[in-house]
Parts: C-alpha cells; structure tokens; sequence
C-alpha cells in the first residue's frame, strides 16, 4: 500500500477526480455515437437485449484513445440478463453511457439470482455512468428468503466495478436490487453523484453503497433507502469522501464488518459530512467480529449529522454477531484510533444514543466527541445516555448525554 494522503492532499486529490471525470474537461475530441438500438436492444422490456449492449460496448472499445465514445440507450425498458463489461481489450479510456431508459433484470428471479453480479464492469478506465433506472426486481427473491425456502439462490449485486479507475456514476436510479446494489471493489478515483437507491426496509443485503480495497472515493448528494447499510466500507478502503447523504430506512453507513479473516488490510482517512440519518437501526456505526485480526480503523471523521430517531446514533461495536448465533469467543483485534464525532445532533430512538464497544485486547484510542447533543425522541422522561467499555479519548464543548470517556 502507498504512502497515504495528509488532510490537504486528499482534498486537492477529490479536486482532480473531478476534472479527470468530466467530460467536458476534454471538449475538443470528437464524441462518438453508439446507439444501443442499432445492435438490436428493444426498448419494450421483454425481449432480451443484452447481446446488443455488449455488442454496443465492443464497438465502443474499438474507438480511438482520445475520442469521447457515448453509448446511448434512450427512453424505454431494456431487458438485460447478467453481462459483464470488460476493459481488457477496450483501446478508449473516456466511455459514457448516456442512460435515457430504464434497464430491467429478468420476471424470474432464479436468472439473476444465480449470478454474483447484474452489471459488471471489470478492469475498466475512464467510464461514466450518466442517469437512467437499473430495476433488478428483487421482492420476488426477497418473498422467496423470508418463506424460508432452502432453494433460494444468494441474490446479484446490481452494479459492480472491479479492478477500475477514473469511474463516475451520476444521476442513476438503482431500484430493488436482489443484494448490494452498488459495488466498489479494488477501484481509484471514483465519483458517486446524486445516487439515488430505493428498496424496502425489510429487504436482506441489500446494502446501497459497498467500498472495499479502494482509494479515493467520493460519494457525494446521495439518497439511499434500503434494507441493510446505506454505505458500508470493507477492508483496504482509503480516502473515503461522502457528502451531503440522506439515509433511511436501512442500518446506517457502517465501517465494517471487520474482522472477518486473521490478514485484512486497514480502513483509513474516511469522512462523512452532512449527512442525514431518518429511522435507521445505526447512524454512525464502527463494526467487528471478536476474533483475531490484524487490520485497523483509523482516521475517521463524523462531522455535521443529523439524527431523526436512529436507534443507535453513535455505535463501536467489537463483539459484532448479528442474530447472537455462531459468535466467536475472541477478543477483537481490530484497532480503532483517531476517530472524531463532531457536530452530531438530533434523537435517538433507544436510551443509550453513544455505545462504544471496544476490544478488551486492543481498546479504542484517541476517540473525540465534540459538540454532540442527542436526546430521547420518546416522550416518556427518559434521558439519553451514554456506554464506554474499553474506550479511551476526549470530549469538548457541549456533549450530550455526557460524556464516558
């Protein structure tokens, strides 16, 4: 891993993500045109299209490197089986799918459900995703998990970029995805732009925004209403930016869950800021298992939330096991330092609104609460309190409950 970004270098790092990813900071190649619907798509929704978007990218990979390549599915919907997108063999770094229509996953859940991805781009550089609905119709797979039906397939995630940089997504609709439904995995220097995601607050995985093994990652005037965590971070995620995020119904945005192999690469230089949280289970949430680990969270900024009755508005937890079922017997070795709370406000929805959970093996350190005011949303005379357990730091200014570091 490579020397990380000091606090001025980050931002001057966002700053040139976003000139790389605008397309107009190239204006003077000419743009090419690759209309889906002369490749065969059909925009009625039931006939198969996905030889034609392929077939469309293949065309669009054979442009010159310094085109501005567009390919364009107007209005309409397009049926698309699960396909990957690859940059193996693609000669242009600058390809944008302009996204008029909507995109939709097939009646039978069973065809999506089997794949690990709907849309996957692999190896990719300099694609932009700009507008347009992904509909994975996911309820049906959902009704199938909550009957208890062994015979159910893991899900797809909706999109997913592997292995890619200089990506932007801006606009997009992402609704009921069968899992995640927006992936982020070993990429550089992507931008997630006005994202808005949409599924029940009962629906499983079905996380909005997953970020794991990537560096410099903005995420930025968001919406994301789902069933599990509206963003979730996953090892080797460095120089995380999300801004401007509205969340709820789901879990929050969680760092982890950590901890789940002995070797795991370390969470570092994330930053949340004005972000809004409405009925979730977390708002701001630091997770793992109790058990051996030799990753780390540190440098992590929580600044400007609000909370509308979260349930848990400021949670570490190191003994994490969902449902209490096969839970390790270990100390967390995660080691969580330089983590700061600043300007949270609002109601919480349990009595404990600040939980640090930490490991007794490795305790948190260096945590800050700063001007922090949560309060009972219930109107039964309770007051809001707060839980440290192996948790060391500093409070300043007003903060409430009070403070037990």
């Amino acid at each position: 891993m490579g020397k990380l970004l000091d606090s001025s270098s980050y931002f001057l790092s966002l700053f040139f993500i976003l000139i790389i990813l605008n397309p107009s900071s190239s204006s003077s190649a000419a743009d090419q045109m690759y209309d889906v619907r002369s490749y065969g798509a059909k925009p009625d929704g039931v006939t198969d299209s996905t030889k034609a978007f392929l077939s469309a990218w293949a065309a669009a990979c054979t442009s010159s490197p310094a085109s501005h390549t567009i390919i364009s599915v107007p209005k309409g919907r397009y049926l698309l089986l699960p396909c990957v997108f690859s940059g193996q063999y693609c000669a242009t770094t600058h390809v944008t799918f302009r996204i008029d229509g909507t995109l939709v996953a097939p009646v039978d859940y069973r065809v999506l459900g089997k794949a690990k991805n709907w849309l996957s781009f692999e190896g990719v550089s300099g694609v932009s995703i700009l507008g347009g609905s992904f509909d994975a119709r996911g309820p049906a797979l959902w009704a199938c998990k909550a009957a208890g039906n062994q015979q159910c397939p893991s899900g797809a995630t909706s999109i997913s970029f592997t292995k890619s940089n200089n990506i932007r997504m801006k606009g997009v609709l992402s609704l009921n995805s069968q899992m995640f439904h927006i992936v982020i995995n070993g990429c550089s220097d992507v931008q997630l732009e006005g994202i808005k995601i949409i599924a029940s607050g009962n629906s499983p995985n079905t996380d909005g925004i997953h970020v794991q093994r990537s560096t410099n990652i903005a995420v930025i005037s968001s919406t994301i209403k789902t069933g599990d965590d509206c963003i979730s971070i996953g090892p080797g995620t460095t120089n995380l930016w999300m801004e401007a995020i509205k969340c709820g119904p789901g879990h929050g945005i969680s760092i982890g869950s950590l901890a789940k192999d002995l070797e795991e690469e370390g969470v570092q230089n994330v930053t949340v800021k004005n972000a809004v949280f409405t009925g979730t289970q977390n708002g701001v949430r630091i997770k793992s298992w109790a058990r051996r680990s030799n990753g780390f969270v540190k440098g992590v900024r929580f600044e400007d939330v609000t909370m509308n009755n979260v349930q848990n508005p400021i949670v570490i937890d190191q003994n994490y096991c969902p449902n209490n079922q096969g839970c390790p017997s270990q100390e967390s070795g995660i080691k969580v330092s330089e983590v700061t709370y600043k300007g949270i406000r609002g109601t919480s929805a349990t009595k404990v609104a600040v939980k640090f959970d930490c490991s007794s093996a490795n305790p948190c350190t260096s945590l800050v609460l700063e001007d922090v005011k949560l309060t009972c949303s219930a109107n039964d005379g309770q007051v809001a309190q707060s839980s440290c357990t192996n948790a060391n730091g500093k409070a300043y200014g007003l903060v409430l409950p009070n403070s037990c570091l």
